[in-house]
């Protein structure tokens, strides 16, 4: 049973109460917008984090306002175990919502138990539904499994939020097929625009399919999209379409438009939390950890960490040293 959290603020009087924790930097996809075709260079198993580190991170940041667990990577399922882990989790006091983002190849035979598990939400990423863009884009052919995986989750009654990046020349054709989906399906279908995670050179990008751009080609297939109101913390901006069941969102990840409101922390696989997706890390929880730090200290170093925030992506971004102009793969990340 969980139990009541105290709130903890940032230095901008935001609450954090939203942890996103990767589970493992491996991923069984080599999306192109994510990695290089070559992968990239995984950490040596003994540099993640156990399950025992996560385990106890999450019981220390629960008592400091986190509320919510996501997992992410990687690909979660690619770590052994994963389920039994989360089990563990829901018993963490004043953890109240697990979820998962996933990419739905290895999935579909644990979809009974992370039901019975309470599991209330699912993201899938899918950024077609073409088999051949879909091995072009993840350098795999894995759509089948994964569209089984889809009906499996909407079937075993979890709630399922497509995750499909927006790519200039590459699956501009599959918005409205995605879109559609909501029509006669209760599940949300979330367009998100391109950032640069993907292990590459660059820094900054120019996106010609910015979240503008994304809303006024869906309505020009689907009608007038009516907003719906959303809560602070929320990325994505949510739509309804006349006659839809579904959803419609449009995450602003490169404008970064919702960062006001933002209450989310990640833990990436090695233990470096990030209070901003686009800062470099803030802080080294795997060596507070492993050098005997009882909970305390550690809740000390946490709680410092998120007096010194940034305002917002943009701010993040430029506190990056120099020799970090290239951006990590989302994949070391955890989405």
């Amino acid at each position: 049973m969980s139990v009541a959290s105290p709130v903890l603020f940032d230095n901008h009087g935001r609450p954090l109460e939203y942890l996103r924790l990767a589970v493992t930097d491996r991923c069984n996809l080599r999306c192109f917008y994510c990695m290089p075709e070559e992968g990239i260079q995984y950490l040596p198993k003994q540099e993640l984090l156990t399950y025992e580190e996560m385990e106890r991170t999450v019981g220390i940041l629960a008592g400091l306002g986190v509320r919510k667990v996501r997992l992410t990577g990687g690909e979660p399922f690619v770590r052994r175990d994963l389920v039994p882990f989360i089990g563990r989790l829901s018993q963490i006091p004043g953890i109240d919502d697990i979820s998962l983002t996933t990419n739905g190849v290895l999935t579909a035979p644990h979809i009974p138990e992370l039901a019975r598990l309470g599991i209330r939400t699912v993201n899938l990423s899918l950024d077609t539904l073409d088999r051949a863009r879909f091995a072009r884009i993840t350098r795999r052919d894995e759509l089948p499994r994964v569209l089984d995986t889809f009906y499996a989750l909407l079937s075993a009654g979890i709630k399922v939020k497509i995750n499909a990046v927006v790519m200039d020349g590459q699956n501009i054709e599959d918005l409205v097929p995605l879109a559609e989906l909501t029509r006669d399906l209760p599940v949300d279908v979330r367009f998100i625009e391109e950032m640069p995670f993907n292990g590459g050179s660059h820094g900054a990008i120019q996106i010609p399919w910015n979240h503008l751009r994304i809303r006024e080609h869906l309505e020009q297939h689907l009608g007038l999209l009516t907003p719906i109101a959303t809560r602070p913390g929320d990325t994505a901006s949510h739509y309804t379409a006349a006659g839809h069941q579904g959803r419609v969102g449009i995450i602003a990840a490169y404008s970064r438009t919702f960062c006001g409101t933002c209450n989310r922390l990640r833990l990436t696989a090695e233990g470096g939390l990030k209070t901003c997706l686009y800062d470099q890390g803030v802080l080294d929880v795997r060596a507070l950890l492993r050098t005997g730090a009882p909970d305390t200290d550690v809740a000390a170093a946490l709680a410092n960490a998120f007096r010194h925030r940034a305002a917002n992506g943009f701010e993040a971004e430029r506190q990056r040293p120099v020799h970090q102009l290239s951006f990590e793969s989302m994949s070391t990340i955890g989405g």
